[in-house]
């Protein structure tokens, strides 16, 4: 068995290689379209049943989190269960497991989408019109956008590129890379996609229904958990190794506890450590006061000694990301 196991660390990381090529062609109906899909439609026939009850709201947020996990996961370790079936069926199971892996990674679109906000900025700072950043920013920030200055709207990307790394690119990397090891124990063990797939679906479930207002405030309860457990290790891997590509080692102390010190005030248990890992390793400051619908929110000031982010710092954000993601994936392969 584990002569089948091992090429499953090169599919990992050929899977990394393609995401970076190819990124989610527009052509192809995502995996998590389909999740975001099944949620949606869960929902509304929930909010049909239960009403406003928030006992009911609450059990139905946990049962359609169960199902969608638990469902990502099987689909995911019955594409897994091909590649161990007699040839030529293995041989589409390792292709339907590649494609699906690189499904799970966002560091293309990520990419795409942060640069998109970048180069749609005027040429000269504070001249020129704003609108078409703030349209690209709304589609990959949760805040309010319409009048945002330019700086603030640098800030934004740049938090949203420091925080969408661990959720869209490193959470799942890693989990893919722990069903890897469970695949040593046993190949019948679920494997990376089936991890993945079950961390996406978590994900997915956060995004959409992961909102304290109104029924969402009981229904998403579930799923925001279940996100916040799951990203967790990721999260502080993250911190612990972004250093050792962004500055010399010998600061390596000095930015994981700094890190840790400005991101722990954040409610969230990973996104301020995400941010403020990244804020000290790319020199930049972020944090500060961000609006929310009719709600303004005050986020920890994070490397408050750095300048705020300019269009070439947050490139650099976006560097780190790949240097970081081959520096996950060359010690894996040493390991292995």
């Amino acid at each position: 068995d584990l002569i089948i196991v091992q090429p499953g660390i090169w599919v990992v990381a050929a899977a990394a290689g393609l995401d970076w090529l190819i990124g989610d062609p527009a052509q192809i109906v995502h995996p998590v379209v389909v999740m975001g899909w099944f949620i949606g439609t869960t929902r509304t026939l929930l909010e049909r049943v239960v009403g406003d009850n928030p006992l009911a709201l609450r059990l139905g947020g946990g049962v359609i989190t169960l199902g969608v996990v638990l469902g990502s996961g099987t689909v995911g370790w019955t594409i897994e269960r091909l590649c161990f079936a007699p040839s030529p069926i293995h041989a589409l199971g390792w292709s339907l497991l590649l494609i699906g892996l690189a499904s799970a990674l966002a560091a293309r679109s990520l990419r795409s989408s942060v640069s998109a906000v970048v180069k749609a900025l005027p040429t000269s700072l504070g001249e020129g019109d704003l609108a078409p950043a703030r349209q690209r920013l709304s589609w990959i920030v949760g805040r309010d956008v319409c009048e945002l200055n330019e700086q603030e709207i640098l800030r934004a990307t740049a938090e949203s590129a420091s925080e969408n790394a661990v959720d869209g690119l490193f959470a799942p990397l890693f989990w893919m890379l722990l069903g890897l090891a469970l695949w040593r124990i046993s190949p019948n063990l679920p494997g990376p996609l089936a991890l993945a797939w079950a961390f996406k679906a978590s994900s997915t479930l956060d995004s959409m229904l992961g909102y304290r207002t109104g029924r969402l405030y009981w229904m998403g309860t579930a799923g925001a958990r279940l996100d916040d457990l799951l990203t967790w290790i990721p999260c502080r891997i993250v911190m612990v190794t972004l250093p050792l590509v962004a500055q010399p080692w010998s600061r390596w102390t000095e930015l994981v506890r700094a890190a840790e010190h400005d991101g722990a005030p954040d409610p969230s248990p990973n996104a301020g450590r995400s941010e403020a890992s990244f804020a000290h390793c790319a020199g930049i400051r972020l944090g500060g006061r961000n609006r929310y619908g009719a709600n303004w929110v005050d986020k920890p000031i994070l490397a408050e000694h750095c300048p705020p982010p300019d269009r070439t710092a947050i490139m650099r954000v976006l560097n780190l990301n790949l240097k970081l993601e081959l520096l996950w994936l060359l010690g894996v392969i040493l390991i292995w």
